[in-house]
């Protein structure tokens, strides 16, 4: 079969497919439709209730964007979370297709679908995270105008199981970040750590998100105590530290605070989020960039601080198999270049 009769197949299928939002009294749908592809390793229990799956949408922080065949069949979904504290921005996640529903473009619909209500609804972009075990969710995002942010590494537990990479010995997945626009946002400063600042700037050359590199200024006042918060994440044994205040002390809070995650809590992987609207951000990373030992991860939002974060990532009891994580742009594979060599670069002495 030629690529031209491959594609025409694919537009005569999805001719047949409905893309439409999944309401709360069909919840159940969703929960049938996980187990179909994941079994009961999905890591969000969540999705696994109906009744949760039924709250969140009646609520409004679930929107379910869903592909039925003309029978009737639910052959994939795709979720768009409203989260707490982020107006600016909805969380695209639960992206699950039926292995038959492959290679015909669904995503891609459902995620154009669903971005047309957050354009509406006055949202100025979407992230989501994709896997990185395959090239075929990311370069439905690329195709879709969206670009990558940044690399989690180790970031989904060996126990989760995809069909999509049957055959593969288990280990811990990575995922690649994305961004897509859809309105113009706010122009505002971005105040970036020095060792960061180029990458960082292709980020937002490559998302168009609304920012510009700054410079802080170095007279500002940095205060004496850094001010974080502790999240963990049970079901993917990590732990995110927000840093809502980057204060003079910010190399021993985070260092004590990661060794405790792990030496004693067991921990396969610590995550840390700066502010980048913050000029102390810049100013006290600069500051520890020498003994800071975490690498580089990407750019992301956080519910408990405004605008973007620079997060960074420390791996522990994590093997990273570096020719398994699969890129769809070049834009991805350059970032996951950067990735990979300031994880080598931070951890070769830790």
């Amino acid at each position: 079969m030629t690529d031209s009769q491959s594609d025409d197949l694919a537009s005569a299928e999805a001719d047949t497919v409905t893309i439409e939002f999944l309401s709360a009294d069909d919840a159940g749908i969703l929960v049938g439709l996980v187990a179909e592809v994941y079994g009961d390793s999905y890591d969000a229990d969540w999705v696994y209730n109906r009744e949760e799956i039924a709250r969140r949408i009646s609520e409004g922080s679930l929107v379910s964007t869903i592909g039925r065949e003309a029978d009737g069949t639910v052959i994939g979904h795709m979720a768009l979370m409203v989260e707490n504290g982020n107006t600016t921005v909805v969380h695209s996640g639960v992206a699950v297709v039926t292995k038959s529903a492959r290679g015909h473009h669904l995503f891609t619909r459902m995620k154009h679908f669903g971005a047309g209500w957050a354009r509406a609804a006055g949202f100025f972009g979407i992230f989501s995270e994709a896997t990185a075990a395959h090239p075929y969710s990311q370069k439905a995002n690329v195709d879709l105008g969206a670009a990558e942010t940044g690399f989690l590494l180790g970031w989904i537990p060996n126990s989760v199981a995809n069909s999509a990479v049957e055959g593969r010995e288990a280990h811990r997945e990575s995922v690649a970040l994305f961004y897509l626009k859809t309105n113009n946002g706010p122009d505002r400063r971005i105040y970036s750590p020095a060792r960061h600042r180029g990458v960082i700037n292709d980020i937002i050359e490559a998302t168009e998100i609304h920012g510009r590199i700054a410079i802080a200024d170095p007279s500002t006042v940095i205060p004496e105590h850094s001010e974080v918060k502790l999240q963990t994440k049970e079901d993917h044994n990590l732990a995110l530290i927000t840093v809502v205040t980057p204060g003079a002390d910010i190399l021993e809070v985070i260092t004590s605070t990661r060794d405790r995650l792990v030496a004693e809590d067991g921990r396969d992987a610590v995550y840390v989020d700066f502010p980048l609207e913050f000029p102390t951000t810049e100013l006290v990373l600069d500051a520890c960039d020498d003994t800071l030992k975490m690498g580089f991860a990407g750019v992301f939002p956080n519910q408990h601080v405004g605008g973007g974060v620079l997060r960074l990532q420390s791996l522990h009891n994590v093997s990273i198999h570096a020719a398994d994580i699969a890129t769809a742009s070049a834009h991805g594979e350059q970032l996951l270049a950067y990735v990979l060599a300031d994880l080598e670069r931070t951890h070769a002495n830790y």
